[in-house]
């Protein structure tokens, strides 16, 4: 630890660019000597056209997406016969299942190869054939490395024959893998495979950013219909006959009803029958007189193409026929994407599907298939709810959600097979700022949202806007983004038009921009100091910001120090402190000093009033936004030189440390209850903005104090919102540049707020200043 004699001004919190020639943070690099683990795919791939391909397409881009020098993966492609397919540069082996000698051939080479520690095995019978029992099941046997078997069929109702084949296949493998609660039963109970052996990780998804359905009907020219849709490679297992004849009925009172049915025929069936069943379909579409409400898409759409055909679906049909069918991919893509599900009952949809989630119906049942459409049809609260309440069952199981689970597998298993634990190091993710700009009207930023749509009737707060200026100039230093000078200052005169005349802020501005009655029934004073915060800030980017921005800024802060003195709320005080500290970086004011030590000494005070042995704090309790409390009296230190305000910083922050981080992760104090001295935390109730707060301040304890524990402890805070947490689930959202509003203890909030999406943001600014150490 550096000693006092770093000077207390040094700059800090700020987003350096990677690339930034002054600043090479050469004191925060550390040599990662973490061990990066091969891993080999054995799975059917793309550019074979098979729902396992695909499915573990998606699964190695998760892998690699959510993860970095962490895992290396290849791929063995299964190749069936003579077909043959160019593959991407992944593949680095081609099995042959129907070439006995390949078999041991490839168990040698893998065993063989320094660069694969794990083998991931993909599982369908019709892969192998009678393949499996004369040369699969001896295959896995010969190979010396763990092996993670993955089912995607587990049949209900086994002969001995099959169920003894699917003991030896599980007896040879270190884990196997199924996609639903039901299948693991059925293994367990029905194959006797050891409870222990068996983890249930769901099908991933893809998440979406849910356009408006009328703007994407209008682009497929499927404008003021009623779309009814299935999609997946056709075969006669499908049931879509069952739909066909369902339609009439539902034409009857429905006439602006069009089903589609997306996807070509699946290859296998080609080369075995042709076009039978299609040609079988479109002769079906005639002779009942349904040409203008039955489209055919016959091809393989592109993953972008598909996700929008099922974001303006109505009404999502599934009518499988096969009551082995344990799982669909289709079936899971149709519930991300916001769909009113009716359904077959397959075991995943008997898990999936609940009263308000779907309608499930009898196989080959048109009856009740026309009696569902027309229901949700004539109901569209019921149709909304549904497709919503599906939407939130299923984003657990996000492919990045899907891409933890399997790495925490890989890591239990090296932990027994290896003796020590695959090191998960979280990857990065871009700098977004599309949902912050999403949330944000002409006015000012919105504060509340359904999912990731912007709730308007929310209205508007200081609060948000003074956390978007202060997010908006921190990327405008990292970047220099023109682009961002709009928003900066449109959140500025937001935040003027919250000053009221004598100086102080209001902060609830409802949509008609007129102030609510809540301003009159809530303590405003963490509002008029969040509002300090902000303003010091801008004022603090003097060099690089617009200087009528600053002009702006610094009479709002002359208008304010009046009430700055009466703060006494330790949130309010610290924010101020915060504030202040940033404007005196530009000029010194004696005067902003003298008001930052009368606050530093408020605190200071309360510290001493409650801290005892065991417990280092300003109160009596951990709250909200606890790391905002050292982190001012650093600042107060660095403004001030005091000592004494330095050790209470440090000794403060440390004891909060010790109680919100663990060896492997970071559990913020919860809101249901917080931690008062001397009683148990409440385990569930984190909020994203408590993580952040965290981050931003180790990131100025490690620029004041050097400390390397401070520098590796923001790492591990931030992967929080990347899925190190409780329920090993992504907080942050990649695909709408939005952060979920918090981590419960069975769940995520999946509303994306305003509060939430910038305090991802300001994290991720921040982690952005350490290259060399994350």
């Amino acid at each position: 630890m550096l000693t006092d004699t770093l000077s207390p001004t040094t700059r800090m919190h700020r987003a350096v660019p990677i690339s930034s020639p002054h600043t090479s943070h050469k004191n925060t690099q550390r040599v990662n000597r973490r061990e990066v683990f091969g891993v080999l795919f054995i799975t059917s791939y793309p550019p074979r056209e098979c729902g396992i391909a695909t499915y573990s397409q998606d699964l190695i881009a998760a892998i690699n997406h959510t993860f970095a020098r962490s895992f290396a993966i290849q791929v063995c492609a299964l190749e069936s016969g003579n077909t043959a397919h160019i593959y991407p540069d992944e593949v680095k082996y081609i099995l042959n299942t129907q070439n006995a000698p390949e078999y041991p051939e490839l168990a040698h080479a893998i065993n063989v190869d320094p660069e694969i520690q794990f083998v991931w095995v993909q599982h369908e019978f019709g892969f192998f054939g009678q393949m499996d029992e004369r040369h699969f099941l001896p295959f896995l046997n010969g190979i010396s490395k763990p092996v993670i078997l993955v089912f995607h069929t587990v049949l209900l109702s086994p002969d001995e024959v099959q169920r003894e084949k699917v003991r030896k296949l599980a007896a040879a493998c270190q884990s196997v893998v199924v996609m639903t609660q039901h299948a693991a039963k059925v293994l367990e109970t029905v194959y006797k495979v050891p409870a222990e052996k068996i983890h249930v990780i769901p099908h991933g998804t893809h998440l979406v950013p849910h356009l408006d359905k009328d703007i994407l009907k209008e682009k497929y020219r499927v404008r003021n219909r009623k779309i009814l849709s299935t999609f997946g490679l056709l075969s006669s297992g499908k049931g879509i006959e069952t739909t066909l004849h369902a339609l009439p009925s539902i034409i009857a009172s429905h006439p602006d009803v069009l089903f589609l049915i997306i996807g070509k025929t699946h290859p296998g069936v080609v080369t075995s029958e042709g076009e039978t069943y299609r040609d079988l379909l479109e002769a079906l579409v005639s002779r009942l007189n349904l040409g203008d409400h039955v489209r055919f898409i016959n091809r393989y759409l592109p993953l972008p193409d598909l996700l929008e055909y099922l974001q303006l679906t109505d009404i999502y049909l599934f009518t499988s026929k096969d009551p082995n069918q344990a799982v669909s991919g289709t079936f899971s893509y149709a519930m991300s994407c916001g769909c009113a599900i009716i359904s077959t009952p397959i075991p995943h949809a008997r898990e999936a599907l609940a009263e308000d989630t779907g309608i499930i119906i009898d196989f080959q049942h048109s009856q009740q298939l026309s009696s569902g459409v027309s229901r949700l049809l004539d109901d569209e609260l019921l149709r909304v709810a549904m497709a919503s309440n599906a939407l939130k069952k299923i984003v657990p199981t996000a492919w990045g959600n899907a891409a933890i689970a399997h790495a925490l597998l890989m890591q239990e298993t090296a932990a027994v097979y290896r003796g020590r634990k695959v090191q998960l190091t979280y990857r990065l993710p871009e700098i977004n700022l599309a949902h912050v700009k999403k949330m944000t009207t002409g006015f000012a930023m919105i504060q509340f949202s359904q999912i990731n749509q912007p709730d308007i009737s929310s209205g508007y707060t200081l609060d948000d806007n003074a956390r978007a200026l202060i997010a908006l100039c921190m990327h405008y230093e990292l970047t220099g983004d023109e682009t961002d000078l709009p928003y900066i200052r449109l959140y500025l005169d937001f935040m003027q038009h919250c000053q009221q005349r004598e100086g102080h802020f209001l902060n609830y501005v409802d949509v008609n921009q007129q102030f609510t009655p809540q301003n009159d029934e809530t303590n405003l004073s963490d509002s008029n100091g969040r509002a300090v915060w902000a303003l010091g800030y801008l004022i603090s980017m003097h060099d690089i910001l617009p200087a009528p921005l600053c002009t702006q800024a610094e009479e709002m802060v002359r208008k304010v120090l009046p009430h700055i003195g009466n703060m006494h709320s330790p949130r309010a005080m610290a924010f101020a402190i915060k504030g202040l500290y940033y404007v005196n970086l530009k000029k010194k004011s004696s005067g902003h000093s003298l008001l930052v030590k009368v606050l530093a000494n408020r605190l200071l005070q309360m510290y001493r009033h409650e801290s005892e042995t065991g417990w280092q704090w300003y109160e009596s309790y951990l709250t909200y936004a606890n790391s905002l409390l050292p982190e001012a009296m650093l600042c107060a230190w660095a403004e001030t030189g005091n000592p004494v305000y330095k050790e209470t910083a440090i000794a403060s922050f440390d004891f909060l440390l010790s109680h919100i981080f663990s060896e492997t992760g970071i559990k913020v104090a919860s809101n249901q209850g917080w931690l008062h001295k001397g009683h148990t935390p409440a385990s569930h109730g984190e909020q994203p903005i408590d993580v952040a707060y965290t981050v931003l301040a180790l990131s100025r304890f490690y620029d004041l104090t050097r400390d390397q524990s401070y520098l590796h402890k923001i790492e591990t805070a931030f992967s929080w919102f990347l899925g190190n947490n409780h329920l090993h689930q992504i907080i942050y959202n990649p695909c709408t540049g939005g952060c979920y509003d918090g981590l419960e203890e069975t769940h995520v909030n999946l509303n994306q707020g305003a509060e939430s999406a910038l305090s991802y943001l300001m994290a991720r600014l921040i982690v952005e200043g350490y290259p060399n150490a994350i």
